[in-house]
């Protein structure tokens, strides 16, 4: 084969970043197999290295890499001389390809989003599965983001395949009796994988933007066609959120606290596009709890600073959400905005409440939020020893440099 030409090779590489997961999510359609359509993609991202160079780059990359990779396939599937019913089938449904609609690609993808998302899967299976499958991380990077080995993460891929394939997991997007119940594991799985992006639990880098960009834009995927306001206040909520990425580092890379970011360093498009979501969930009066998070994250977007954020709103924002969502982070959320609006010992007296009944005791943020109240206190030594804790339990480099700063302080 005759060396690749680098803008060529430069095209092809940005195909891939773009294009791999449609591509993946279609063939996966067509040949009804997870394995089959990775070789398949892997098989036609090799014939393009080959022929496009010769050939030029084709008007639509998506549909002539699926052409290849379904031809691939078949080819294979003769050579071994098994699954003979799959090689009518595969020539059956992909034989209108190059007819279908831009939207049916689409389509492709969310379907393998409902599918990696099926509540016969676990939800660690499902969250390692849409990392792997829909977001095209690999499985060392899926292990390293949520702290697991990567041979355990991998055998837990292998194994919510297999439970797709013998318990014929349709690859569809539910009817409307299965979608709410459906939907909300989609939501989650959605929203855990831009929370690892937004604050990466693990390395050097307090953010993650592929991630949360992902996340973003399956978001969007999942409105363009499902416009729920659950839905809605969702993609509010990462907008919203990540419009502070730019601030949350400094130039050094270090930690920034929300109350000490450069605001004007805020997407301001994406702020007015989350709070025109946000404003429209809320108006339904279907909303759930993303769309009540969304709400205090506009409040947050929309205070000139810290001090003049309207504290009171987001309490009963918060007491909102607490009966939808009585979880403990809830709790210890409302009890941050109550010490900002009542001051640091009224929150300090329901953090301490939450860390009595031990369920936020391994939480970092717990106690790192009951170190901050008692140095705002003046009680340095606690805070200090609370500091230590929370340093105990963090793995994010940026995070962990910050607490060690706020420990020397308190020691000087």
């Amino acid at each position: 084969m005759a060396p690749t030409d680098p803008t060529t090779a430069t095209r092809i590489a940005s195909v891939y970043r773009s294009e791999s997961r449609a591509v993946l999510a279609t063939l996966i359609r067509l040949l009804g197999d997870f394995d089959l359509a990775e070789e398949a993609l892997h098989e036609a991202f090799r014939a393009a290295l080959e022929q496009w160079p010769r050939e030029g780059v084709p008007g639509n990359p998506r549909a002539w890499l699926v052409s290849a990779g379904r031809f691939k396939a078949i080819d294979a599937i003769r050579r071994n001389r098994r699954f003979d019913p799959l090689d009518h089938e595969v020539h059956d449904q992909a034989a209108d390809l190059a007819v279908e609609e831009p939207e049916t690609l689409e389509d492709d993808r969310l379907r393998l989003v409902f599918t990696c998302c099926h509540p016969a899967l676990s939800p660690d299976a499902q969250v390692a599965l849409t990392l792997r499958e829909v977001c095209g991380l690999t499985t060392e990077e899926v292990a390293a983001a949520f702290l697991t080995p990567a041979p355990t993460l991998a055998q837990r891929i292998v194994r919510a395949k297999a439970k797709i394939r013998d318990a014929g997991i349709p690859y569809e997007v539910p009817g409307p009796a299965e979608l709410p119940e459906r939907l909300d594991a989609v939501l989650r799985v959605v929203y855990l994988v831009f929370n690892e992006g937004y604050s990466a639990s693990s390395g050097e880098d307090v953010v993650r933007a592929d991630l949360s960009a992902e996340a973003i834009r399956l978001g969007r995927l999942l409105l363009a066609l499902l416009p729920e306001p659950e839905v809605q206040g969702l993609l509010a909520l990462m907008l919203l959120q990540d419009s502070r990425r730019a601030a949350r580092t400094g130039v050094d890379g270090e930690l920034v606290l929300l109350e000490d970011q450069d605001r004007s360093a805020w997407d301001r498009a994406q702020i007015a596009e989350g709070i025109a979501l946000v404003e429209r969930a809320l108006r339904s009066r279907r909303f759930g709890p993303y769309a009540v998070q969304a709400a205090i994250a506009a409040v947050h977007a929309e205070a000139p600073d810290a001090v003049r954020t309207d504290w009171a709103q987001i309490v009963a924002l918060y007491d909102l959400l607490l009966r939808m969502d009585d979880s403990p982070v809830v709790a210890l959320n409302r009890a941050v905005a109550v010490a900002m609006r009542d001051g640091p010992e009224a929150g300090l007296a329901l953090v301490d409440t939450l860390l009595a009944d031990r369920t936020l005791a391994s939480y970092r943020l717990a106690h790192a939020a009951r170190a901050d109240l008692l140095r705002r206190l003046g009680r340095r030594a606690e805070s200090r020893d609370a500091y230590a804790r929370a340093l105990a339990l963090t793995r994010q480099a940026a995070e962990r440099r910050f607490i060690e700063r706020r420990m020397a302080e308190l020691a000087d």
